[in-house]
């Protein structure tokens, strides 16, 4: 992995070259966080020695980019400025939960707007960040899929929303990142094991504190099982039969739900950790019985524990989300067929905040939709009309 971050993936998670911006007439500079050690030591070719291990500490430790490090010399300071620039300005910010859940919009130098997410708790905090500008898997439910993908994000710019977000979280530690926002983790995927290697050895966030989310791009799934990291995997599933699945992730159909549990299986025998499957409760898609007996069959042949998600609102995707009845009915049912599953507290609704609901623009009433409107799947197996869910 180099320090030029310059390639990008397509929906299927190949490398291709990502298309200069021309949304953007300023100068084109790099994230400070961008460069690894070995580029920063030629950059700073010429300088002490130490230099290297200074700026990196100001980066790494102390969270800040060159031109606000005091133990930098100003003309070291002004050559580095000509290179790099903090990639995230606020284009805007939103606060939710009594201020325990902020949201930041942020424009990048060629006009790229991408969102952040940190919730704070008793003693710590959780960011949730972006790994690409939009996302090319065209999940109807997701509002990030329905405005669709840009460019896949930078090591600099993923781990500068980390230190951007760990200063904003003082006095509480910031515990955990989630790759959760906005883009499809797997598909940017060499830029993302830089990323997580970097949160783990130089910000000092432990791996086990670190989960990575995929809509399951099986062979990135099963290079992850490879790479000997204790970070954390989490399956964006919704659907346990293909049928289903292949109308709210399409690309399942290059990735069957068989092939799925494959790459599971073998995460968990080649990291001890168990795949978390992220099922977002959709009233009258996927919250009946049978699609509980299916999950439970997904679940224990994969041997994962089932995080259940509340639906929440996007504008181009009118199905709402499952009652609090069914959603219990739906846990009971899961535990009664012995599968381990928890529901998650909804944070930051109001902002569009929550899981599904970022689509990195100030304004999202008029988003446009990539999604199916309704699940016809759904609608022909239960018999419901079209007009009764939407």
């Amino acid at each position: 992995m180099t320090g030029t971050d310059m390639t990008g993936t397509d929906a299927a998670g190949a490398e291709t070259a990502d298309a200069p911006s021309s949304t953007s007439s300023k100068p084109e500079y790099r994230s400070p966080w961008s460069p690894d050690r070995t580029e920063l030591a030629t950059i700073l070719d010429g300088e002490p020695r130490y230099r290297v291990d200074q700026l990196w500490e100001g980066l790494y430790s102390q969270d800040r980019p060159p031109e606000e490090q005091s133990n930098l010399p100003k003309q070291l300071k002004a050559r580095l400025a000509s290179q790099f620039r903090p990639a995230l300005e606020s284009a805007a910010e939103q606060q939710s939960d009594g201020g325990d859940t902020m949201k930041w919009l942020w424009r990048l130098p060629d006009g790229v707007e991408i969102e952040t997410v940190l919730m704070h708790y008793a003693n710590r905090s959780t960011v949730c960040i972006s790994s690409q500008a939009g996302c090319a898997m065209g999940c109807g439910f997701c509002a990030t899929g329905q405005a669709g993908y840009t460019r896949n994000l930078s090591v600099g710019e993923m781990i500068e929303q980390v230190v951007l977000a760990r200063r904003a979280a003082t006095p509480r530690r910031l515990s955990n990142v989630v790759f959760m926002g906005m883009g499809e983790p797997m598909a940017n995927y060499d830029r993302v094991i830089e990323t997580l290697h970097r949160l783990i050895v130089d910000v000092g966030i432990g791996a086990r504190h670190l989960t990575v989310s995929t809509v399951g791009l099986v062979p990135q799934m099963l290079r992850f099982a490879e790479e000997n990291l204790q970070v954390g995997l989490a399956l964006s599933l919704h659907a346990a039969n293909d049928e289903l699945r292949s109308e709210l992730i399409p690309i399942n159909r290059a990735n069957p739900i068989d092939d799925l549990v494959a790459a599971c299986q073998l995460f968990r025998e080649r990291t001890g950790r168990r795949v978390s499957l992220e099922w977002a409760m959709i009233d009258g898609v996927n919250d009946r019985p049978q699609d509980a007996d299916e999950l439970a069959t997904v679940a224990t042949n994969a041997r994962a524990h089932v995080n259940l998600i509340p639906l929440n609102p996007t504008p181009g995707w009118p199905t709402v989300g499952s009652s609090p009845d069914r959603i219990r009915d739906f846990v009971s049912n899961l535990r009664r067929r012995g599968v381990n599953a928890t529901v998650r507290a909804n944070r930051g609704t109001d902002i569009a905040a929550a899981c599904g609901q970022l689509a990195g623009r100030s304004d999202t009433k008029d988003q446009a939709t990539n999604g199916p409107t309704a699940t016809t799947v759904a609608l022909k197996k239960s018999g419901t009309s079209r007009d009764k869910i939407t």
